[in-house]
Formats: structure tokens, C-alpha cells, sequence
């Protein structure tokens, strides 16, 4: 095929080629128009509790200077208990958190003490990473603590995404307002950019890895980045995830915080 032949081929195809990704674009992203704002929000509420879940997690550091690897456990129970041992390093072995409705207790094997955390102290760094304290112990469902709104749709790392733009109800929350980029088809957040009253933007977190733990999809690799802390962010890793098993009640008591 000679030049001229080639360029009238494509041209002749060009028109083609442009209603096919038209409606492909179309296809894909009417997926989720069927869903209110609402129903999106719920149905991504649904998919992040659980009645208890188990799980084995890495915390990836990665500091200014240095980057660090914490190990931990971590139980929760409905939306009002979490418990979380640190496993290693040696340094950080060995050190608890317990949150029980609103309020939270640290206990630390240095001192043999336990603290309680509260008021502005929640919004405080967790071992010098980019979470904080309300980030590690939320449980309030997001459809209870905003209105929603969609405000747009967009193929994000092969996904398909409903944008969703969440302001408080309430004030005091940490966060005021948030944008979510919601996985319509395995209905995760695999994007969030959070923000402050004044429309500062103050964290980004992404779902880079997704599992499948029983007949639901989970994150297994997420990145968290503070807009106001140096460093290139914190990573965690759900090595293990155990939805609705057993857990003993009183690993939620201020008793197991001393075991």
C-alpha cells in the first residue's frame, strides 16, 4: 500500500475509529448511572466494614531521611471497636492501641503506661507516618458524617470511576471535605483527595492493589500522602484479611492493653 493508499485508509477509518471510543466511553461510564450519589456512597460504605475483620498489615515509612517498617495486627469489631498490637520492630513491639466508641487508649511497653488520646491530639501523626490517629481508628460510616454529590466520571488506572465530592454535615470533622474517585466495579475508593474548611488539600490516598477476601474485593496496597509533611508517604500492605470471623471480646477491654 503505497502512501496516499494509507493515509485514505486511515482516514477513511478515522470516523470509525472515533463513534467506537465514543461509545465505548459511553458504555463504560454509564455503568454507574444507574446509582444515585447516595447509593454509590452507601454501596462503598458496605464494602469497607464488615461485622469484625482480622488483618496482618506493613506500614512503609518513607521519611524524610529514612524509611521505616512497622508490622502490626489489628481487630475490629462493627463500627465502634479496633484493637492494634505492633509486632516488630523491636523497638515498636509490643505497643497497643484500643479505641472503644469515641475514645482511644495507647499503651506502650517502654513505660508501662496507658494513655489516653484525645481532642486535638487524634490529629497527631501515628509513629511519625503520614496517618493520623482519627485516620487509623475511623469507623464512622461516610454516608452518616456527609452529603454527596457526583461530579463527574473518568477512567482512572483502567477503572472505571464515579467522582464523588462529600462535604461534612457536621463541623469539628477532620476532614470537611473529600473527593472520591469510586471503583464501580469492585466499589472501592482507589482514589481520595481530602481537604480542609479553607479547601486546603491536606492528604491523597490511592488503592494501587486490590484482593479478593471472600466474595468481596479489598485493598491490599495503599498509599497515603500528608500535603503539609516531608517525605514521599506512607505505604501500607494487608498481607492477611479475615472478614467475619470471631474475635474475643476482650481484646476490645483496657485489660488486654496490659497482656
Amino acid at each position: 500500500m503505497n502512501l496516499f493508499n494509507r493515509r485514505y485508509f486511515l482516514n477513511l477509518w478515522k470516523p470509525s475509529i472515533i463513534i467506537l471510543m465514543s461509545i465505548f466511553g459511553f458504555l463504560t461510564f454509564s455503568q454507574g448511572a444507574e446509582y444515585t450519589a447516595g447509593e454509590i456512597l452507601e454501596r462503598l460504605d458496605n464494602t469497607m466494614t464488615a461485622e469484625t475483620l482480622t488483618a496482618e498489615y506493613r506500614m512503609i515509612i518513607h521519611g524524610k531521611r529514612n524509611t521505616r517498617t512497622l508490622v502490626s495486627m489489628v481487630y475490629q469489631a462493627g463500627s465502634d471497636s479496633s484493637y492494634v498490637e505492633y509486632t516488630s520492630p523491636p523497638r515498636e513491639k509490643g505497643t497497643k492501641m484500643l479505641k472503644v466508641g469515641d475514645k482511644l487508649w495507647i499503651y506502650s511497653p517502654l513505660t508501662d503506661r496507658v494513655l489516653q488520646i484525645a481532642g486535638h491530639l487524634m490529629r497527631q501523626s501515628v509513629m511519625g507516618s503520614d496517618y493520623s490517629y482519627e485516620d487509623m481508628t475511623e469507623q464512622t460510616k461516610l454516608t452518616d458524617i456527609y452529603a454527596v454529590e457526583i461530579i463527574g466520571h473518568e477512567i482512572l488506572n483502567g477503572s472505571s470511576c464515579v467522582i464523588l465530592e462529600l462535604n461534612g454535615k457536621e463541623p469539628g470533622l477532620a476532614y470537611a471535605k473529600r473527593k472520591i474517585w469510586v471503583d464501580i466495579d469492585h466499589w472501592l475508593a482507589i482514589k481520595e483527595e481530602r481537604f480542609a474548611k479553607s479547601n486546603k488539600l491536606l492528604k491523597i490516598s490511592e488503592i494501587l492493589e486490590i484482593q479478593q477476601v471472600g466474595r468481596q474485593w479489598y485493598p491490599k496496597h495503599i498509599t497515603l500522602k500528608d500535603a503539609n509533611m516531608a517525605g514521599e508517604g506512607t505505604e501500607i500492605w494487608l498481607d492477611k484479611v479475615v472478614l467475619n470471623a470471631p474475635i474475643p471480646r476482650h481484646l476490645f477491654t483496657k485489660a488486654a492493653l496490659r497482656r
